[in-house]
């Protein structure tokens, strides 16, 4: 994926309406220099083509680095925000995520070999339910497991299930994960579960993130 600077660099290129455009095509080369191993011409009217075509992931880009660097402190070190690794590292990742997401289950692995092998990544976990109302409860009740000290392994056994996680098997996973069922569902009606989840949202709508896993990286 292009690197956000280059994103912006090439963003200004094009308010310039191609009036350079020898400048233009030479960021349109950068970026796509595998699709143009065979093409050794390339005329403005494809470039353009192709800048109309992504277009909105480059303003989406260009809004989010608005975004990080108004809400900063939420985002980076927010409220009831759940932490993995080291939580004085000098790199942290953000990740946004939700448990029925496959993407998420699969770059697991990834992340716990991250903060393994890098012992000054702080993880900051965003639950980030998009998948419906059994992510919301699973949201929920992963928040809720803070309370009695199993947010981390709770998180983990959720995202390591094979399948759907649907509101049984969130029921499940908790008593396996040695969680006092009832005490957590009393729990996760408190307002402060809701409104973590609500601010992860306002920040991943300001953010226009659409899908998950989504990350963030400071440091």
């Amino acid at each position: 994926k292009p690197e956000a600077a280059a994103i912006k660099r090439f963003y200004e290129e094009k308010r310039l309406r191609f009036e350079k455009p020898e400048q233009v095509r030479v960021e349109f080369v950068a970026l796509n220099q595998a699709k143009l191993m065979e093409s050794a011409t390339v005329s403005d009217d494809e470039i353009k083509a192709w800048y109309q075509a992504n277009e909105k992931r480059y303003k989406q880009a260009e809004q989010r680095q608005g975004v990080i660097g108004e809400n900063a402190a939420s985002i980076f070190r927010g409220a009831g925000d759940l932490v993995a690794g080291n939580p004085e590292g000098d790199v942290t990742v953000v990740e946004f995520f939700d448990y029925n997401c496959s993407w998420c289950k699969r770059g697991l692995p990834e992340i716990l070999a991250l903060i393994e092998e890098d012992k000054n990544v702080r993880l900051v976990m965003k639950e980030f339910p998009i998948f419906g109302a059994d992510s919301e409860y699973a949201a929920r009740a992963a928040l809720a497991s803070a309370a009695q000290g199993k947010y981390w392994e709770f998180h983990l056994a959720l995202l390591g299930h094979e399948g759907k996680v649907s509101k049984q098997t969130v029921d499940e996973i908790a008593a396996a994960q040695g969680l006092d069922v009832a005490r957590l569902k009393a729990d996760m009606e408190k307002p402060e579960i809701k409104d973590n989840i609500e601010r992860n949202r306002q920040l991943g709508q300001a953010m226009a993130i659409e899908g998950t896993p989504a990350f963030i990286v400071d440091g």
